[in-house]
């Protein structure tokens, strides 16, 4: 089977006719997306793997959750044909042994994972749960570091991402797995999914599509429609669904903030905040030489992170056009998130413009913080999006910057920030606070604010400040008096 010079239709009836014969073996990696990585909290240090059947290949059609089942997982990837035998190969030459590129589902029934763990022989080899399609690329035509995948359940986007943020990129899949096995002619590697992977459920309609990130090349939409099938024999292993299986099957978004906790910490002062975070020991928990660009704006809300490298040419010719780091970290901020940006604290190249600001703030952000500068200053003020930046700068950002990566940590302003750390600013600047000791942090605060009101009505009254400020002896005596009046 030689690589076509166009594109090649696959249909639901005829996939193994499309890739010429029926692939031997279909290999799937567990984790290779920086976004999924981050999601689930750990980055592996090599490629594993597991094998899917080739009965569980089709095309574009339905497929069945068993009735009684509560987990059918579906997962947008990259799907690479094996176009050239591959055995002993290195990772610099793993890429001529594809022959096509196309989209694929991945698709799981989390209910049996626990059946075989590790193999997922029940819960990922299902009939139809491997939908390639609808048509082939040939690899020799594309960029392998500029591909792109994205998918829609009911036409909304959730996955988006591109081949330039792997862990392990194609050249050394084919490479790894060749050092132990032969991939032959027609195997398929399913090459991982990127964050947003999740649950549809009887009814729903999960579309994949794989292309240049450029928009030149597509595969088309792949297109599966859940419907309900019969329930499972009753011999064999029982699913299992417990919360945790339930929260890994629906992708764990970053801890979100209670209304109630949201609206506490808007009304508290940042500097009171900053204090009680010193008191316990994080002294570098100031996202340093960040104002607000509208005075009087606050923002409250958990991180989510971008990071931009020094500007190179060549890197940025790479990553720095197209759905690059910093439009894809805009379009998945999610409502109530803050897009926390890490520029080196250089305010001399712009990081964010009024275009961006206002999609962020119709997609529900509760804000962004840069290091860096901002460009069309008065425009994304407009927006009506808190913003909190180093500065302000007419230059777009290739005069500095390369966007890099997405939901990792990062140093903003001299302050660590990881994925779900909860942002509180106001016109004294910005706080960051690890999520387990909000609670505690937040309940100090309060307190703290109580009586330093008490202490500014007493001096308003014409107390003098020598031991009423801080409070105590005779002064934290009455004041606790007070407190405990009904």
């Amino acid at each position: 089977m030689s690589p076509a010079s166009e594109a090649t239709p696959v249909t639901a009836d005829a996939v193994t006719s499309a890739l010429g014969r029926r692939p031997g073996k279909v290999i799937a990696v567990h984790l290779n997306y920086a976004s999924r990585a981050a999601q689930r909290g750990r980055t592996p240090a090599a490629a594993s793997y597991f094998l899917k059947p080739a009965s569980s290949l089709t095309g574009s059609g339905t497929v069945e959750r068993p009735a009684g089942t509560e987990l059918l997982g579906f997962e947008g990837e990259i799907a690479l044909v094996i176009g050239r035998a591959a055995r002993h190969v290195r990772p610099d030459d793993g890429w001529g042994h594809v022959g096509w590129v196309t989209a694929a589902n991945d698709l799981g029934l989390h209910d049996l994972r626990a059946a075989d763990r590790g193999s997922n022989v029940r819960s990922k080899g299902g009939d139809g749960y491997t939908p390639l399609g609808p048509e082939l690329l040939p690899a020799a035509e594309l960029d392998p570091a500029a591909l792109r995948v994205r998918t829609w359940l009911d036409g909304e986007l959730v996955q988006d991402d591109t081949s330039a943020t792997l862990l392990f990129d194609f050249g050394h899949l084919v490479a790894d797995l060749s050092r132990m096995l032969t991939l032959e002619e027609g195997d398929v590697i399913l090459t991982g999914t990127p964050a947003g992977a999740s649950v549809a459920v009887p009814g729903q309609v999960v579309e994949v599509e794989v292309g240049t990130v450029d928009g030149s090349r597509g595969t088309g939409r792949l297109r599966t429609e859940v419907v309900d099938g019969p329930p499972l024999a009753p011999w064999g292993a029982a699913g299992e669904v417990d919360d945790a299986t339930r929260s890994d099957a629906w992708g764990t978004p970053p801890p979100r903030l209670p209304d109630a906790v949201r609206e506490r910490l808007a009304n508290v002062a940042v500097a009171t905040l900053s204090v009680q975070l010193r008191q316990r020991g994080f002294d570098s928990a100031v996202i340093d030489g960040v104002r607000a660009l509208a005075p009087g704006r606050r923002i409250v809300g958990t991180a989510r992170t971008l990071r931009f490298v020094p500007f190179r040419p060549d890197l940025f010719a790479e990553r720095g056009g197209g759905f690059n780091a910093q439009k894809r970290a805009i379009e998945s901020v999610l409502p109530g998130e803050v897009l926390v940006m890490e520029a080196r604290r250089d305010p001399t190249a712009g990081t964010l413009g009024d275009i961006l600001a206002l999609r962020a703030r119709v997609r529900g952000a509760a804000g962004i913080v840069t290091d860096g500068a901002v460009r069309d200053a008065a425009a994304v003020a407009a927006t009506g999006l808190s913003v909190f930046s180093a500065g302000t700068h007419p230059a777009v950002l290739g005069r500095r910057h390369v966007p890099w990566e997405t939901d990792v940590t990062i140093a903003c302003g001299g302050a660590t920030v990881q994925v779900g750390d909860v942002i509180v600013g106001d016109d004294d600047g910005v706080v960051v606070i690890p999520p387990g000791l909000v609670d505690e942090v937040l309940a100090a605060a309060e307190e703290q604010e109580r009586e330093e009101h008490w202490i500014a009505a007493q001096v308003g009254a014409g107390a003098g400040i020598d031991g009423l400020y801080p409070l105590g002896g005779r002064w934290r005596e009455r004041y606790e008096a007070e407190q405990e009046q009904p």
